[in-house]
Protein backbone atom coordinates (compact mmCIF):
# COMPACT_ATOMS: atom_id res chain seq x y z
CA UNK A 1 0.00 0.00 0.00
CA UNK A 2 2.62 1.91 1.05
CA UNK A 3 4.77 2.10 -2.26
CA UNK A 4 1.64 2.49 -4.33
CA UNK A 5 0.35 6.09 -2.26
CA UNK A 6 4.69 6.61 -3.20
CA UNK A 7 4.11 5.54 -6.95
CA UNK A 8 0.87 7.65 -6.62
CA UNK A 9 2.46 10.99 -5.32
CA UNK A 10 5.31 10.63 -7.21
CA UNK A 11 3.31 10.66 -10.26
CA UNK A 12 1.09 13.45 -9.21
CA UNK A 13 4.09 15.15 -8.51
CA UNK A 14 5.60 14.89 -11.89
CA UNK A 15 1.80 15.92 -13.67
CA UNK A 16 2.25 19.20 -11.73
CA UNK A 17 5.89 20.07 -12.67
CA UNK A 18 4.95 18.79 -16.22
CA UNK A 19 1.76 21.44 -15.79
CA UNK A 20 4.04 24.33 -14.70
CA UNK A 21 7.05 23.75 -17.20
CA UNK A 22 3.85 23.84 -20.19
CA UNK A 23 2.23 26.80 -18.57
CA UNK A 24 5.74 28.92 -18.59
CA UNK A 25 6.64 27.47 -21.83
CA UNK A 26 3.11 28.75 -23.57
CA UNK A 27 3.33 32.18 -21.95
CA UNK A 28 7.18 33.05 -22.87
CA UNK A 29 6.74 32.13 -26.23
CA UNK A 30 3.70 34.35 -26.50
CA UNK A 31 6.00 37.11 -25.10
CA UNK A 32 8.88 35.82 -26.85
CA UNK A 33 6.98 36.80 -30.33
CA UNK A 34 5.34 40.23 -28.63
CA UNK A 35 9.19 41.22 -27.99
CA UNK A 36 10.16 40.15 -31.45
CA UNK A 37 7.71 42.48 -32.87
CA UNK A 38 8.66 45.00 -30.98
CA UNK A 39 12.55 44.98 -32.11
CA UNK A 40 11.74 44.18 -35.56
CA UNK A 41 9.29 46.93 -35.84
CA UNK A 42 11.74 49.52 -34.95
CA UNK A 43 14.44 48.16 -37.60
CA UNK A 44 10.94 48.12 -40.13
CA UNK A 45 10.39 51.86 -39.21
CA UNK A 46 13.91 52.65 -39.74
CA UNK A 47 14.08 50.73 -42.65
CA UNK A 48 11.31 53.36 -44.36
CA UNK A 49 12.53 56.74 -42.85
CA UNK A 50 15.95 55.80 -44.30
CA UNK A 51 14.07 55.84 -47.96
CA UNK A 52 13.32 59.58 -47.37
CA UNK A 53 15.68 61.72 -49.13
CA UNK A 54 16.41 65.79 -49.02
CA UNK A 55 17.17 67.07 -52.18
CA UNK A 56 19.78 70.23 -52.01
CA UNK A 57 19.66 71.82 -55.64
CA UNK A 58 22.63 73.82 -56.48
CA UNK A 59 23.13 77.48 -57.93
CA UNK A 60 23.97 77.24 -61.55
CA UNK A 61 27.69 79.29 -60.76
CA UNK A 62 28.66 76.62 -58.46
CA UNK A 63 31.98 75.00 -59.61
CA UNK A 64 33.04 71.32 -59.43
CA UNK A 65 35.38 71.74 -56.96
CA UNK A 66 32.66 73.69 -54.80
CA UNK A 67 30.72 70.26 -55.34
CA UNK A 68 33.17 68.17 -54.38
CA UNK A 69 33.72 69.66 -51.21
CA UNK A 70 29.99 70.10 -49.93
CA UNK A 71 29.75 66.33 -51.13
CA UNK A 72 32.83 66.03 -48.92
CA UNK A 73 30.95 68.34 -45.59
CA UNK A 74 27.71 66.18 -46.06
CA UNK A 75 29.29 62.85 -45.67
CA UNK A 76 31.04 64.12 -42.22
CA UNK A 77 27.88 64.71 -40.88
CA UNK A 78 26.12 62.77 -38.17
CA UNK A 79 22.39 62.91 -39.71
CA UNK A 80 24.02 61.63 -43.80
CA UNK A 81 23.56 58.10 -44.44
CA UNK A 82 23.76 58.18 -48.00
CA UNK A 83 24.15 61.10 -51.00
CA UNK A 84 24.16 61.12 -54.71
CA UNK A 85 25.02 63.95 -57.02
CA UNK A 86 22.35 64.29 -60.04
CA UNK A 87 23.48 66.17 -62.39
CA UNK A 88 20.40 68.47 -64.33
CA UNK A 89 21.81 66.29 -67.20
CA UNK A 90 20.64 63.01 -65.60
CA UNK A 91 17.84 64.87 -63.25
CA UNK A 92 16.06 65.52 -67.03
CA UNK A 93 16.75 62.00 -68.61
CA UNK A 94 14.97 61.12 -65.24
CA UNK A 95 11.83 63.38 -65.88
CA UNK A 96 11.39 62.67 -69.74
CA UNK A 97 10.78 58.59 -69.01
CA UNK A 98 8.69 59.83 -66.07
CA UNK A 99 6.52 61.70 -68.25
CA UNK A 100 6.93 59.64 -71.41
CA UNK A 101 8.35 62.25 -73.55
CA UNK A 102 11.32 64.90 -74.24
CA UNK A 103 10.00 67.96 -72.72
CA UNK A 104 13.52 69.64 -73.62
CA UNK A 105 12.50 69.79 -77.23
CA UNK A 106 9.68 71.93 -75.85
CA UNK A 107 11.47 73.94 -73.90
CA UNK A 108 14.99 74.12 -76.01
CA UNK A 109 16.82 74.86 -72.79
CA UNK A 110 17.30 72.28 -69.42
CA UNK A 111 15.46 74.06 -66.61
CA UNK A 112 16.38 71.88 -63.97
CA UNK A 113 19.44 72.05 -61.54
CA UNK A 114 22.12 70.05 -60.23
CA UNK A 115 21.69 68.01 -57.45
CA UNK A 116 22.25 66.11 -54.37
CA UNK A 117 19.99 64.09 -52.67
CA UNK A 118 20.63 63.38 -48.78
CA UNK A 119 19.55 60.60 -47.43
CA UNK A 120 19.01 60.97 -43.57
CA UNK A 121 19.73 58.08 -40.79
CA UNK A 122 17.01 57.16 -39.34
CA UNK A 123 16.94 59.36 -36.01
CA UNK A 124 17.22 62.58 -37.65
CA UNK A 125 13.78 61.79 -39.88
CA UNK A 126 11.41 63.68 -37.83
CA UNK A 127 9.75 66.74 -38.78
CA UNK A 128 11.41 68.95 -35.88
CA UNK A 129 14.93 67.72 -36.89
CA UNK A 130 14.61 67.86 -40.38
CA UNK A 131 13.42 71.73 -40.27
CA UNK A 132 16.48 72.41 -38.22
CA UNK A 133 18.63 71.00 -41.06
CA UNK A 134 16.98 72.31 -43.72
CA UNK A 135 17.46 76.30 -42.22
CA UNK A 136 21.00 75.22 -42.42
CA UNK A 137 21.18 74.53 -45.51
CA UNK A 138 19.25 77.45 -46.64
CA UNK A 139 22.38 79.71 -45.53
CA UNK A 140 24.65 78.39 -47.51
CA UNK A 141 25.82 80.29 -50.30
CA UNK A 142 26.18 77.04 -52.75
CA UNK A 143 22.52 76.10 -52.03
CA UNK A 144 19.31 77.68 -54.27
CA UNK A 145 16.61 75.67 -52.99
CA UNK A 146 15.92 72.65 -50.09
CA UNK A 147 13.19 70.39 -50.85
CA UNK A 148 11.42 67.08 -49.16
CA UNK A 149 8.16 65.75 -48.45
CA UNK A 150 6.98 67.18 -45.78
CA UNK A 151 3.69 65.85 -45.28
CA UNK A 152 5.19 62.62 -45.71
CA UNK A 153 7.64 62.64 -42.88
CA UNK A 154 4.96 64.24 -40.66
CA UNK A 155 2.39 61.47 -41.43
CA UNK A 156 5.15 58.93 -40.88
CA UNK A 157 6.16 60.16 -38.13
CA UNK A 158 2.40 60.48 -36.60
CA UNK A 159 2.25 56.53 -37.94
CA UNK A 160 5.12 55.31 -36.39
CA UNK A 161 4.33 56.84 -32.60
CA UNK A 162 1.08 55.46 -33.05
CA UNK A 163 2.09 51.83 -33.61
CA UNK A 164 4.82 52.24 -30.71
CA UNK A 165 2.49 53.39 -28.43
CA UNK A 166 -0.18 50.40 -28.74
CA UNK A 167 2.87 47.86 -29.47
CA UNK A 168 4.20 48.91 -25.74
CA UNK A 169 -0.13 49.02 -24.67
CA UNK A 170 -0.26 45.09 -25.76
CA UNK A 171 3.59 44.40 -24.09
CA UNK A 172 2.18 45.62 -20.82
CA UNK A 173 -0.83 43.93 -21.44
CA UNK A 174 0.57 40.46 -22.17
CA UNK A 175 3.27 40.90 -19.73
CA UNK A 176 0.47 41.46 -16.66
CA UNK A 177 -0.69 38.30 -18.10
CA UNK A 178 2.49 36.31 -18.29
CA UNK A 179 3.33 37.17 -14.50
CA UNK A 180 -0.58 36.04 -12.98
CA UNK A 181 -0.58 33.10 -15.48
CA UNK A 182 3.25 31.73 -14.55
CA UNK A 183 2.17 33.06 -10.55
CA UNK A 184 -0.89 31.32 -10.62
CA UNK A 185 0.83 27.73 -12.24
CA UNK A 186 3.28 27.61 -9.41
CA UNK A 187 0.73 28.80 -6.36
CA UNK A 188 -1.07 25.55 -7.91
CA UNK A 189 2.15 23.56 -7.92
CA UNK A 190 3.33 24.52 -3.87
CA UNK A 191 -0.20 24.54 -2.29
CA UNK A 192 0.03 20.36 -2.61
CA UNK A 193 2.80 20.90 -0.71
CA UNK A 194 1.81 23.04 2.06
CA UNK A 195 1.44 20.50 4.91
CA UNK A 196 5.07 19.56 4.00
CA UNK A 197 5.76 23.37 4.38
CA UNK A 198 3.96 23.33 7.39
CA UNK A 199 5.90 20.44 9.19
CA UNK A 200 9.41 21.67 8.15
CA UNK A 201 7.96 24.72 10.50
CA UNK A 202 7.13 22.70 13.04
CA UNK A 203 10.12 20.56 13.61
CA UNK A 204 11.98 24.52 13.79
CA UNK A 205 13.27 25.29 9.99
CA UNK A 206 13.98 28.47 9.06
CA UNK A 207 11.98 30.34 6.94
CA UNK A 208 14.72 31.11 4.14
CA UNK A 209 15.76 27.18 4.72
CA UNK A 210 12.66 26.07 3.46
CA UNK A 211 12.03 28.66 1.06
CA UNK A 212 15.24 27.66 -0.48
CA UNK A 213 14.90 24.59 -2.52
CA UNK A 214 11.14 25.08 -3.76
CA UNK A 215 12.48 28.40 -5.00
CA UNK A 216 15.60 26.32 -6.90
CA UNK A 217 12.96 24.15 -7.93
CA UNK A 218 10.69 26.43 -9.68
CA UNK A 219 13.31 28.41 -11.41
CA UNK A 220 14.67 25.19 -13.00
CA UNK A 221 10.93 24.71 -14.11
CA UNK A 222 11.03 28.34 -15.80
CA UNK A 223 14.44 27.98 -16.99
CA UNK A 224 13.38 24.26 -18.59
CA UNK A 225 10.04 26.35 -19.84
CA UNK A 226 12.07 29.15 -21.10
CA UNK A 227 14.44 26.69 -22.96
CA UNK A 228 11.11 25.15 -24.66
CA UNK A 229 9.68 28.70 -25.49
CA UNK A 230 13.30 29.59 -27.62
CA UNK A 231 12.92 26.43 -29.15
CA UNK A 232 9.58 27.51 -30.46
CA UNK A 233 10.36 31.16 -31.27
CA UNK A 234 13.51 29.20 -33.18
CA UNK A 235 11.47 27.49 -35.01
CA UNK A 236 8.96 30.83 -36.22
CA UNK A 237 11.92 32.89 -37.06
CA UNK A 238 13.56 30.06 -39.24
CA UNK A 239 10.56 30.12 -41.63
CA UNK A 240 10.09 33.96 -41.46
CA UNK A 241 13.17 34.41 -42.37
CA UNK A 242 12.65 31.69 -45.09
CA UNK A 243 9.33 33.80 -46.37
CA UNK A 244 10.68 37.06 -45.47
CA UNK A 245 14.05 37.21 -46.00
CA UNK A 246 13.93 41.37 -46.10
CA UNK A 247 13.62 41.46 -42.29
CA UNK A 248 17.23 39.46 -42.04
CA UNK A 249 15.62 37.66 -38.86
CA UNK A 250 18.28 35.22 -38.94
CA UNK A 251 21.29 37.58 -39.27
CA UNK A 252 20.18 39.83 -36.73
CA UNK A 253 22.11 38.70 -33.80
CA UNK A 254 21.52 41.54 -31.74
CA UNK A 255 17.85 41.28 -31.55
CA UNK A 256 18.15 37.81 -31.09
CA UNK A 257 20.89 38.02 -28.11
CA UNK A 258 18.07 40.97 -26.74
CA UNK A 259 14.89 38.24 -27.19
CA UNK A 260 17.05 34.97 -26.25
CA UNK A 261 18.40 37.30 -22.78
CA UNK A 262 15.03 38.81 -22.23
CA UNK A 263 13.12 35.67 -22.84
CA UNK A 264 15.36 33.68 -19.33
CA UNK A 265 15.38 36.98 -17.76
CA UNK A 266 11.54 37.09 -17.37
CA UNK A 267 11.57 32.74 -16.48
CA UNK A 268 13.83 33.94 -13.54
CA UNK A 269 12.44 36.90 -11.94
CA UNK A 270 9.13 36.02 -12.14
CA UNK A 271 9.29 32.20 -10.84
CA UNK A 272 11.77 33.95 -8.29
CA UNK A 273 9.65 35.77 -6.74
CA UNK A 274 6.20 33.99 -7.14
CA UNK A 275 7.82 30.65 -5.54
CA UNK A 276 9.11 33.42 -3.19
CA UNK A 277 5.58 35.28 -2.38
CA UNK A 278 3.42 31.72 -2.42
CA UNK A 279 5.80 29.58 0.33
CA UNK A 280 5.70 32.79 2.32
CA UNK A 281 1.90 32.74 2.41
CA UNK A 282 1.78 29.08 3.72
CA UNK A 283 4.23 29.82 6.49
CA UNK A 284 2.56 32.76 7.50
CA UNK A 285 -1.14 30.56 7.77
CA UNK A 286 -2.05 29.30 10.65
CA UNK A 287 -2.28 25.11 11.05
CA UNK A 288 -5.88 24.86 10.58
CA UNK A 289 -6.33 27.28 8.10
CA UNK A 290 -3.77 24.83 5.85
CA UNK A 291 -7.48 22.98 5.02
CA UNK A 292 -9.67 26.04 3.38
Amino acid sequence: MASSFDSYQKRRLQSSYISVVISIALVLFMLGILGLVLLKSTKVANHFKEKVAMTLFLKDDVTKEQTETLRASLLKEPFTKNIYYITKEEAAKAYSKDIGEDFLKFLGENPLKNGIDIYLNADFVTPEKMTIIEADFNKNNLITEVSYDKPLIQLLTKNIQRISFWLLVLSGFFGLVAIILINSSIRLSIYSKRFNIKTMQMVGATKRFIRKPFIWQSIKLGILGSVIALLGLAAVIYYVDKFIPALELVKDYISLGYLVGGVLLTAFIITWISTFFATQRFLNLQTDELYY
